[in-house]
């Protein structure tokens, strides 16, 4: 590599990117934008036509991420292009994200495309974010970087979510003429915090290019990165560390994402308010910032498998827990626990695979590992949904949750690591 030096400036500017897009996931990717697609865009088609169409929606944006991800990844590695790729996406994103406010009511297909783009904007960035994580920190420091990155997103989003649900419940303290007009403003403000909180990142964390990089044609680069998925498919393949994480990561993350996924649906299922399930998730946001924290402080003291196995403990008895919940207050106490594992999991995943996988081929790594997490989010869902179904409840539909975090976390035990 040109250079082993790391700064603090360049770390605090790679987290804030994390600060900077997490405000897409709770605002308009959880909350915003399946409320006003139901209420306003869609309005007047069947109920279960309009679930068809997010469900739909969802399923484009995530699958053309995941199979585009190891290509994407190869040519950032082969080109030098980390920065430059994740700077397009979030531009994707961004400009999608702005482009909903103006989508007029019951043009459902207009929002329908302008979302698929935002979420493929959203996702893709990720790839080339989490690849950066080699380029600014040592692998001493892996844990306590990739935590702070995941802190700050949730602080970050947590406090950018509060002010858009101010907005959407009290319109007028921002001059606002009504909760419609509110929630495209909340459109408007995220594409903004998203663009705003990105340019240190850009200004200031420097792209490692490995030392036999030339400058190759788009034409050239791509044929490589052809040959390269097949050769990085094979190269995984031979890697026990890498496979047998990225299977383990495939189980236990899709339990994670189920319970985040699910998480307000069981809630309504179970007829809680939806005042109250917003401050749930306000909670989690505000809880997992310093949870991730100490998570990432506990990966280096305890070693990050032994952190994620703690973290997996944790999410089965929130299974269990969430299962027994009777009133708003258990839901309370779930979102707590939840918010106390769901960033230290994510942080340390994301730290340990970093560790695992050769540098100077992170993007095209990091690549595959952002393809299972798409791929991770279909499983759990079928579970709870069979579960729920063949049971006649809800609860015994999360309970089926548990089969992947078992799964998760015996093969996670096998995965040989340095402590």
């Amino acid at each position: 590599m040109t250079t082993t030096t790391y700064t603090l400036r360049e770390r605090l500017a790679w987290a804030f990117y994390d600060w900077a897009n997490s405000v897409f996931t709770t605002a308009i990717l959880v909350a915003f934008f399946p409320i006003f697609f139901r209420k306003y865009w869609a309005e007047g088609l069947p109920s279960e036509q309009i679930t068809l169409h997010l469900g739909t929606a969802n399923a484009i944006a995530s699958f053309t991420v995941m199979v585009l991800a190891p290509f994407l990844g190869a040519i950032a590695d082969q080109g030098g292009l980390k920065k430059r790729l994740l700077g397009s996406f979030a531009a994707l994103g961004v400009t999608m994200t702005l482009l909903l406010t103006f989508v007029a009511q019951s043009q459902w297909q207009w929002a329908m495309a302008g979302f698929i783009f935002a979420v493929i904007g959203f996702l893709g960035a990720n790839i080339f974010y989490d690849s950066l994580l080699v380029d600014v920190s040592a692998e001493q420091d892996f844990n306590r970087v990739s935590a702070l990155g995941y802190g700050l997103g949730y602080l970050g989003g947590g406090i950018a979510f509060t002010v858009c649900v101010l907005m959407t419940l009290h319109p007028e303290w921002f001059g606002i003429i009504d909760k419609t007009a509110a929630v495209r403003w909340a459109f408007v403000f995220t594409a903004l915090w998203w663009a705003l909180f990105s340019i240190p990142l850009f200004l200031w964390v420097r792209e490692r290019v490995p030392a036999n990089y030339q400058k190759q044609a788009l034409p050239i680069l791509l044929k490589n990165a052809a040959k390269d998925f097949i050769a990085t498919f094979r190269q995984i393949r031979q890697l026990r560390p890498v496979a047998l994480f990225l299977l383990a990561y495939w189980f236990y993350i899709d339990g994670v994402d189920t319970i985040i996924v699910m998480s307000i649906d069981y809630g309504q299922a179970l007829n809680f308010p939806e005042d109250s399930l917003i401050k749930a998730l306000l909670m989690t946001q505000f809880i997992a910032f310093p949870a991730a924290l100490v998570f990432g402080w506990l990966g280096n003291k305890l070693g990050a498998k032994r952190g994620i196995l703690i973290a997996i403990v944790g999410y089965m008895l929130i299974t269990i827990g969430g299962s027994q919940m009777q009133t708003v207050t258990g839901f309370y106490a779930l979102a707590l626990c939840v918010g106390l594992f769901q960033g230290g999991i994510q942080a340390l995943s994301r730290s340990l695979y970093a560790s695992l996988i050769p540098v100077e081929q992170a993007a095209k790594f990091f690549g595959f590992y952002n393809m299972l997490g798409k791929f991770a989010s279909v499983l759990g869902p079928i579970l709870v949904g069979w579960g729920a179904f063949l049971t006649g409840s809800p609860r015994m539909g999360l309970l089926a949750v548990l089969i992947l975090f078992i799964l998760g976390g015996i093969l996670l035990w096998r995965v040989p690591t340095k402590v």
